[in-house]
């Protein structure tokens, strides 16, 4: 016959009793002391004053650049150096020929020296120091201080833009280009003039301030088209030009100094 289990009694549970349960039992006391005994009397929130000091020199909002990134296919010049400095979007303007759209805000035709502006085949004296062709472009008309992008490699010297001026200036229409369709009818009438080293047409009319240009080539922070070495710009970028479309005219013709012009002649 099975013995009968004696059976255990359960466990008090006392970390579940609650204080309504206490109290009913009369343990009103311990109560107290167990609201009381945890709080410190200094601990007391005492609401603080308005500050009425000095107010913070807090800068102003800053005005975002409205400059949208392209303007049709061509970039606008805030977007092409957007791009440019971005970790993920730079091959989106390096890795091939792009356009971009923009005025021509400087030049440094007006400072080239009186020894680089002669016929083509003569050489430049040995001590004659004279930077490549090269304009810059901008979002806005004469915006010199802002962001610009230099453009060079439409000409190999001053000579060769000497030479294509002098073929210009008498053209009433635009001369068609020469490089690829007609290489043997460049200078001609009607064509426009190659430059004697590299073989590119050399723009019509000859880039100067004011002229809202659209530029397709090579963009990046180094150009190796210049025959005095690499021409870099890490914060803005070079672009090395391939082509060029005019979309509004110079406020001025393009011009040599009065000092290079005189002793051309």
């Amino acid at each position: 016959m099975p013995t009968a289990r004696a059976s255990r009694p359960a466990a008090f549970p006392v970390a579940t009793v609650s204080l309504a349960v206490a109290a009913a039992l009369g343990l009103t006391a311990p109560l107290a002391l167990l609201a009381t005994g945890c709080s410190d009397p200094n601990d007391i929130y005492k609401p603080a004053p308005a500050y009425s000091g000095k107010k913070a020199d807090i800068p102003s909002v800053p005005t975002l650049p409205s400059t949208p990134m392209k303007i049709g296919e061509a970039y606008t010049i805030f977007g092409a150096i957007h791009q440019l400095r971005s970790r993920y979007h730079a091959e989106d303007v390096t890795k091939k020929d792009i356009v971009i759209q923009g005025y021509i805000v400087d030049a440094n035709m007006a400072t080239a020296p009186t020894c680089a502006v002669h016929k083509i085949g003569k050489k430049d004296p040995d001590d004659c120091k004279s930077e490549i062709p090269s304009f810059w472009i901008a979002d806005n008309k004469g915006d010199k201080a802002g962001q610009k992008i230099r453009v060079l490699g439409w000409a190999s010297n001053w000579a060769n833009v000497s030479e294509a001026m002098d073929h210009y200036k008498a053209l009433k229409e635009a001369p068609k280009p020469a490089e690829k369709d007609h290489p043997d009818h460049a200078g001609k009438p009607g064509y426009l003039v190659q430059d004697e080293v590299w073989n590119n047409d050399i723009p019509f009319p000859i880039p100067g301030i004011g002229e809202c240009v659209k530029v397709t080539g090579h963009y990046g922070t180094v150009s190796s088209k210049a025959s005095s070495g690499l021409v870099t710009d890490p914060e803005h970028g070079v672009m090395t030009y391939a082509s060029m479309e005019m979309l509004e005219p110079p406020v001025e013709p393009a011009a040599f100094s009065k000092e290079a012009t005189l002793k051309k002649k």
